[in-house]
């Protein structure tokens, strides 16, 4: 996994400012750990054999996992989670996860909008070039 991140939430803000950025790499460990962790053991998200037999291209990391990753790619930056204020995001396209070179999610955060309180972030998430998170977009505390 790396990461990158300039400047800070409490900072001048300009639009467009890339603020944080990573790739984290998804291994079936992965999915496994965040399983036990969420208490999500739908079997689409470890057993290749359920996947296709509901059409799927392959085993899938969580949806809350993608967000969670994306999300979590402004903590360096924010320096304190409690900063944020809301978060959203709509799910476009799942991530499958190869069981042998797993899945690299890659996750850029840019200034979308400021205001004398606040500041949009917007995140692009991507996995394999696709978009897979739409209109994620965080909203944080700048002061």
């Amino acid at each position: 996994m790396s990461a990158a991140s300039t400047g800070s939430a409490t900072g001048p803000l300009t639009v467009g400012d890339v603020v944080a950025e990573r790739t984290v790499h998804l291994t079936r460990e992965s999915l496994v750990r965040y399983a036990g962790a969420s208490g999500d053991f739908n079997p689409i998200h470890y057993r290749d054999d359920v996947a296709a037999a509901v059409g799927l291209p392959g085993v899938l990391a969580h949806g809350m996992l993608t967000m969670g990753l994306a999300v979590g790619t402004l903590t360096p930056w924010l320096g304190d989670t409690g900063r944020i204020l809301d978060y959203g995001v709509r799910f476009t396209k799942p991530v499958v996860v190869d069981p042998d070179k797993g899945a690299d999610v890659t996750v850029v955060a840019k200034v979308g909008a400021v205001d004398d309180e606040s500041a949009r972030i917007d995140l692009t998430v991507s996995y394999e070039g696709a978009t897979v998170l739409v209109k994620a977009q965080v909203r944080v505390r700048t002061v």
